[in-house]
């Protein structure tokens, strides 16, 4: 990874863990996770698989610092792999020019995936606080819509400050 790709997505991260930080327990102290709107477009702006791999490690990491979710720190690790394959994966499919659209419909999706890979692995590891489709209904649905927004309003402030270099995805 260049240092510049670096930076980007250290400072993404860190906007997205500013951001999760602040966020508020909606169900049970458990908050929607905006850390995957800043990995979903650090990701975008370099679709590689080992960064994408390594971006979605360390949102992993730092999710489970700020988790209030008891047990909740492995499944964030996971999910965020998952959440960033995912993208990795979808973007190879796209393999077009992305419109806002089309970024925010990928966060709309990718927030599910990741919910749901939270949720089981941690249904399988520690157990859930609530029946799985009342924590999927209260807070990975809300979450889904609201990173539409999110990721609405960074995509287009990243795409006016970073004028990103035409690439292909390339899974190496």
């Amino acid at each position: 990874m260049k240092t510049k790709d670096l930076v980007l997505a250290a400072l993404l991260l860190a906007l997205g863990l500013v951001l999760h930080g602040v966020t508020p327990p909606i169900f049970g102290g458990v908050k929607p996770d905006f850390l995957l709107a800043t990995m979903f477009i650090a990701i975008i702006s370099q679709p590689k698989l080992p960064n994408t791999i390594l971006i979605g490690f360390v949102a992993g990491i730092l999710a489970a610092m700020t988790t209030g979710f008891p047990g909740g720190q492995i499944p964030n690790i996971i999910d965020k792999l998952v959440a960033a394959l995912f993208t990795l994966m979808t973007l190879k499919v796209l393999s077009c020019n992305l419109s806002t659209f089309k970024v925010s419909a990928l966060a709309f999706v990718g927030t599910i995936v990741s919910g749901i890979a939270f949720l089981g692995s941690a249904l399988m590891i520690v157990g859930l606080p609530a029946p799985f489709t009342a924590l999927f209904v209260a807070v990975v649905l809300p979450a889904a819509i609201a990173n539409i927004v999110v990721t609405f309003v960074f995509y287009k402030i990243f795409t006016l400050v970073h004028k990103p270099e035409p690439t292909n995805v390339i899974v190496n």
